[in-house]
């Protein structure tokens, strides 16, 4: 009876010990806040800077609040597909308006005039599309009329996935329809030249990085311009070359709440406090190293050697709104598509 009676008092303590443990451990965790935020594919090394520093900023302001922020990555596309299929993101930070848009007209999870709620158009920053090539710049690329030539092969995403592909696809027909706006059959002939010029269509930007670096393939790789300068970094700024055409297009990145989500998880304050941190100098200046185009003048003005001279158009100017370029160009049996079964003839 004496050793059941020890071994009953030893149990009970070691049973207090791990409730003790465990209330512990849920106290510590108990304030912390977690942040998702979803984002295209080649935005890893961007937030991977900027999110510390808000992390700072935020623990800083609310010592009882340890925020920690988490990352999703993939072509902008598939990101909103995975968001309507239950990911509870808490914001998104993309590569082309339609697939922000798309979270409120098929999953009401956003209002409609989701634009209107931060400066510019919701987009903090903006690129456009530059062509990276090799060394020397052996095949002479300058300009889009130089990617239809029959000795040259290209690598960028495919339009159908990637945010970043569509606005290589808008950009070469923008191009050429400003130099031949009487003759639409003969932008057609080009767009279908560059397509057939195409070696190798990945789902995303980083997937396209490395069919060109690692796989050697193509002569010029497509993406964005920020994109392909951290790849000149990476990979050697020596081995690589990049030109930004003269005539080019304006690429916005438009970002957004998930007002649905924050409700449900308790983050809306905090997820629009990270929104508009994008858009101060501190962060402004970090997106700006990273080579992207700012909307800070100062900030611009301070990294202007960064950035070469190029005459931007709006995607509104050459083809309307996003629902009809989507419409016209990139959904089943559209342009996209009757371009590449002409060239498979």
């Amino acid at each position: 009876m004496k050793t059941v009676a020890i071994n009953n008092k030893l149990l009970s303590g070691l049973v207090a010990v791990a409730l003790l443990g465990l209330i512990n451990a849920y106290s510590a965790n108990a304030y912390a806040v977690g942040l998702l935020n979803s984002s295209y594919d080649i935005s890893r090394e961007l937030f991977s800077t900027l999110n510390p520093q808000f992390e700072k900023q935020w623990n800083a302001q609310h010592p009882q609040d340890k925020l920690i922020i988490k990352q999703s990555h993939a072509g902008s596309s598939k990101q909103a597909l995975s968001i309507l299929q239950g990911l509870r993101a808490d914001v998104v930070t993309y590569n082309q308006v339609t697939d922000v848009q798309i979270l409120h007209d098929r999953g009401n999870l956003i209002p409609a005039d989701w634009q209107q709620r931060l400066p510019n158009n919701s987009s903090p920053y903006y690129s456009t599309m530059a062509f990276l090539v090799r060394k020397g710049n052996p095949k002479q690329i300058h300009t889009w009329d130089d990617l239809v030539r029959h000795d040259v092969k290209l690598i960028f995403p495919n339009p159908k996935t990637s945010g970043n592909g569509r606005y290589t696809y808008l950009a070469a027909w923008g191009a050429f329809q400003q130099q031949n706006e009487q003759d639409p059959v003969k932008v057609r002939q080009l767009m279908r030249r560059l397509l057939q010029n195409v070696a190798v269509f990945d789902t995303g930007g980083r997937g396209a990085t490395t069919s060109f670096i690692e796989r050697s393939l193509g002569d010029v790789l497509i993406s964005f311009e920020s994109e392909v300068n951290n790849i000149r970094k990476q990979y050697g700024a020596d081995n690589y070359e990049v030109i930004v055409p003269p005539v080019d297009i304006l690429a916005e990145f438009p970002v957004t709440w998930i007002d649905k989500n924050v409700r449900r998880n308790g983050t809306e304050a905090v997820a629009k406090a990270y929104l508009n941190y994008l858009y101060s100098p501190a962060a402004q200046q970090i997106i700006a190293s990273f080579n992207y185009r700012v909307n800070d003048k100062n900030v611009m003005e301070a990294q202007k050697p960064r950035f070469p001279e190029t005459r931007l158009f709006r995607l509104e100017e050459q083809f309307g709104s996003w629902p009809q370029v989507m419409k016209t160009h990139f959904n089943t049996g559209g342009m996209l598509d009757q371009l590449l079964a002409e060239g498979h003839k």
